[in-house]
This record gives structure tokens, sequence and C-alpha cells, in this order.
């Protein structure tokens, strides 16, 4: 099979192609798809995007026409595609559902580490001889309550880090999970309890229509002085609005996340020659105890690998005549 690969980065290449082993006609481009691009998808068959590619109606009608059948996306998530649309058009999509849970939870942990015992600004007072270990007070994560919002496979990973730490665990899901409660002491309880009980909160629920800025300014009053949000999920699950009044406030006292709600065109790109034009990451930049990531909590050797082989395999399986079991629009067509 004939596929562009849509914003390829060249860290991802030699995964791909490794995992490729010739068997399809891979073409790597560096430009995300979209209504404007969609047309250097002429000839393909199939085509290959990331998170940050959008297949809105628009683009989907435009691949059609071009001729692409089959979409296979080299991520978990996929809100930023049409799938009713690519249904209807007979477009085939596929994502990879799981290519490491232990890579965003351990990349959680390590921004929840990193803020409480305050890394960055220790680390930048040694490069200057600076040993003062004045503001650099942390806490015991043993016997702290963390919330865990979305207790699904990165979730439970998560929840798995967190017992090994002696945390009180709270759990919010619309679906429970009964083993994490007897393995590691989950309790399940109300979105608006677990906030207001816990003294660091993780989200790692998908975005959707139930999610979409879920944490507002309603739930942040409900939290506990000082709380630590961390955000591995999806940037528009929280309102970033919100989330800057609550720093400000001192209601939140810090904030680690690796997906922002306005990333698109912004992440996975060297804008340091430019700054972007964005009073709300501009904000968030500039406050000592809020700490960004570039959407790389998924950058580990493994994930890398089952993203590749993965990504390949829906292709094999399209290619034969088969129906992957990463098919997504075989879903919507059910509902």
């Amino acid at each position: 099979m004939k596929v562009l690969v849509y914003s390829t980065r060249n860290f991802e290449i030699s995964y791909l192609k490794k995992a490729n082993n010739k068997k399809h006609k891979l073409v790597f481009i560096e430009e995300a798809l979209s209504s404007k691009t969609a047309s250097k998808a002429v000839g393909y068959e199939g085509v290959s995007i990331f998170s940050a590619d959008e297949a809105c109606f628009i683009t989907i009608e435009k691949l059609k026409d071009l001729g692409v059948k089959f979409i296979t996306l080299r991520s978990v998530g996929y809100d930023n595609v049409n799938l009713r649309a690519a249904s209807r058009l007979n477009i085939k999509v596929a994502n990879v559902p799981a290519y490491s849970p232990n890579a965003i939870a351990e990349h959680a942990v390590s921004l929840l580490l990193t803020l409480n015992r305050k890394i960055i600004e220790s680390n930048r007072r040694v490069k200057l001889f600076n040993f003062s270990l004045n503001h650099l007070v942390g806490f015991d994560l043993k016997n702290k309550t963390i919330g865990i919002i979305g207790t699904g496979k990165i979730g439970s990973v998560m929840i798995k880090i967190m017992h090994g730490f002696g945390c009180n665990l709270l759990g919010y899901d619309i679906k429970e999970n009964n083993e994490l409660c007897k393995q590691y002491e989950l309790r399940y309880t109300s979105l608006e309890d677990l906030c207001s009980q816990s003294d660091i909160i993780s989200l790692h629920v998908p975005l959707n229509s139930e999610t979409h800025q879920l944490i507002d300014e309603d739930l942040i009053f409900k939290m506990k002085d000082g709380v630590i949000i961390i955000n591995t999920a999806r940037g528009s699950i929280v309102n970033t609005e919100h989330i800057i009044n609550g720093l400000k406030s001192e209601k939140i006292g810090a904030l680690g996340v690796d997906v922002y709600e306005n990333e698109k065109g912004v992440f996975f790109n060297d804008l340091s020659q430019k700054i972007p034009d964005d009073d709300l990451l501009i904000k968030l930049n500039a406050m000592p105890n809020v700490l960004i990531t570039g959407h790389h909590a998924f950058l580990t050797e493994e994930a890398l690998t089952n993203i590749a082989e993965t990504t390949i395999y829906n292709l094999d399986c399209w290619s034969e005549g088969k129906e992957t079991k990463n098919e997504l629009t075989t879903i919507t067509k059910t509902v």
C-alpha cells in the first residue's frame, strides 16, 4: 500500500521503517494534515496522521475525492478525526489504542515530583553555585491523597505507582474497576468529592463532549487550597483561563502539564525565534509553579516501537482485506 505519513518527526522515522520492513511504500512529510494539505495525498491509498493533524469533515471529503481509503493514527486519541464522516464515506480509520500506558503515567509522576520537590529551581541555583535551600520545601507523598480522574489503562498504571508511594487513592470513572480497589485500595467517589479531598489530582481521561473543559472554576472552587494538578491527557479537558485564575489566587498550588488547550500549531514546532501570540500560554509559562512539557509524555523507545508496529499492523490488515482490531469506524457504524 502506498501511504503518505503526515506530521513526520525525525525521531519516529527509523521506528516506522523498521516495523514496515519495506512492506508498504511510506512517504514521509513534515506538514500536518488539514483541509489545505489534503491535496498532497493524491495518488495515495492511505494516510497516517498524528494527534495534531486535523481530519475534519471537509478534510475527510477531500481525502475521499483523492481516492484515500484508509487513515491510521499514530496516537491513542482520535478526537481530531470526524469518524462519522469517515464512516459515511467508507474511509476506514484505526488508532493505536495502547502504545505504552507506562510512558504516560511515568511522565505524570515525573511532573509531580519535579514540582513538589522544586527540582528545576534547585538545579537553576546550583548552576549559579547558589546552594541556598530557602523556598525549596516540598512534602512527602506518603499518606497524601491523590485523585485519579480516569482509571483506564494509563490511570491504572498511575494508581499502581502512587500506591507504591503510600498514597491514599481516590478514583473517578464512568466505569469502575473493582480489581484496582482490591489490589491498590482505590476508593471510587464522585468527581466533586474527589476534588474536595485530594491533595493531588491527575487527569487520565479521553477528550470528548463529556470531558471537554471538565476542570472549570466550579470544580476548582471545591478543591483543597494548594492542590497540585497534573494533566497528561488532553489540553481541553481543563479550562485554561480558570486554571490560571486558580493559580493566581493560590487555590492551585502547582500545575504540571504535557498538553495544552491551544497547542495545535504550537507544540511539535520550534518557535524559539517567534513567540506564539497566545496570552494564556505566555502567562502559564511565566509562572514559577507551572511546569509545561511539549506533549512528549509518549516519547520512549518502547512507546515509539509499539506505535510503529501497530501502525504497520493496521496497514497490513487493510492491504490483506481484513478488519484491524483497532478500527474505529466499525464502532461508529453500529452506534
